[in-house]
């Protein structure tokens, strides 16, 4: 048997997003991401996270991960490379528990969006060419290298990065006609353990193991977040899932129901003295309403809250509403409500944002959470919306559906 130990590096002094190996991506910590595809793989026979954080030792076990031992500082400063991360984890391994794997496989957490089986694929191409000293995964490059240029300074001429045999002037030939160049990934590298206690984390020989570029992503900053929390939610990529598997949206859709507070409202209210209450809502979500209508998709409000507010914006949105339903029974409530209207529930919506829609989420064919929803609510959604309540996420899931329809 071939041992093949994932490892997940995870540092806790991030400086461009502060914590952010556990910071919730798409509903999860962003290291649970990598942990799943370690976990998901059937090659991988131990995952390890390697850290020099005790938060995030916790969060990695949470999700499956080992972290027998702390990484020590010195090894988690800004400039530490890879190299020194890895020789210690193996040589810990060895010297504590006699366990010395054959390949390696390293798991960036900042590369979370990855297709399935993709580990299994690099390991199987490393196994596959005993020449190999490491798999890489590449994308086709955004920029050519060909059209790059060498500058000693703004008054010397400038020359080309690459020359390029049997093209005299490669920065001036079409694309087309040129080398093929790719760009290496964080989403995975297999590695032979020896390699790595050689002294290198690729060896000379790296074969390539090329990435649909759909899933090419590497979070720094908190715009990249945003954009690839976007793409998970919106791309239908065929990718690892930190939790359980996302349903897609079903074909046929007769039925969205949406909870009330926080997803038609923003989850605030006004009371004034003589206990009046006033709730914020945004107009825009009634407006695709009646396009969904004319295309055979009923929407209505399922809501806890016995309020005259519930009554007063269903109206004004012109859709169903049913209130005042025990907190604790909500499930039963629209199991109720679809056998009166005949219904599958294999062709209802459920938007929600708190604990006591997680029952719906179960009933309905398609799970949906808005932006701000409650941690275990996200996790548990089939889609996460990019918009909180109250500020047009039933909008944006109208118009998701009529985009499909």
């Amino acid at each position: 048997m071939t041992n093949i130990l994932a490892i997940i590096p995870a540092r806790g002094g991030s400086k461009g997003i502060p914590r952010k190996n556990i910071r919730n991506f798409a509903g999860y910590p962003l290291i649970a991401w990598s942990i799943a595809a370690a976990k998901q793989s059937a090659s991988v026979t131990r995952v390890l996270v390697s850290t020099d954080d005790g938060e995030i030792a916790a969060v990695a076990r949470q999700f499956g991960a080992e972290t027998p031992f702390l990484r020590p500082a010195e090894f988690a400063q800004d400039n530490t490379t890879d190299l020194p991360v890895f020789i210690h984890a193996l040589k810990w391994l060895a010297e504590h528990e006699g366990y010395k794997p054959d390949v390696v496989a390293q798991l960036r957490p900042t590369s979370p969006i990855r297709p399935r089986g993709l580990v299994d694929k690099a390991i199987e191409i490393l196994l596959a060419h005993p020449d190999a000293d490491s798999v890489r995964g590449v994308v086709p490059a955004g920029q050519n290298p060909h059209k790059m240029w060498l500058l000693i300074n703004e008054n010397s001429p400038m020359k080309n990065l690459l020359d390029v045999d049997g093209i005299d002037e490669p920065y001036n030939a079409p694309r087309q006609i040129l080398p093929p160049v790719y760009w290496q990934t964080g989403h995975i590298d297999a590695i032979r353990t020896a390699t790595i206690l050689n002294g290198s984390m690729s060896g000379k020989t790296i074969y390539p193991l090329v990435i649909d570029p759909r899933y090419t992503i590497d979070i720094d900053n908190l715009q990249d977040w945003a954009r690839y929390e976007h793409l998970v939610a919106t791309g239908r990529l065929d990718m690892v899932w930190a939790g359980r598997v996302r349903r897609p949206m079903p074909s046929t859709i007769k039925l969205i129901v949406s909870d009330f507070d926080g997803v038609i409202t923003d989850n605030r209210v006004w009371t004034d003295e003589n206990g009046k209450e006033t709730v914020a809502a945004t107009r825009s979500d009634s407006m695709r309403v009646r396009d969904l209508r004319e295309r055979g998709v009923e929407v209505m409000i399922l809501s806890s809250e016995p309020n005259p507010v519930v009554k007063a914006r269903a109206e004004k949105m012109g859709v169903e509403s049913v209130q005042g339903i025990d907190i604790r029974g909500k499930g039963e409530a629209l199991k109720k409500l679809l056998a009166e209207k005949k219904v599958d529930a294999a062709h209802v919506v459920y938007i929600g944002n708190d604990l006591n829609d997680l029952p719906c989420f179960e009933i309905a064919g398609w799970a949906v959470a808005v932006a701000d929803a409650y941690p275990e609510v996200l996790q548990a959604a089939d889609h996460v919306l990019t918009k909180p309540g109250g500020h047009g996420s039933v909008r944006e899931l109208c118009e998701l559906i009529l985009h499909k329809l």
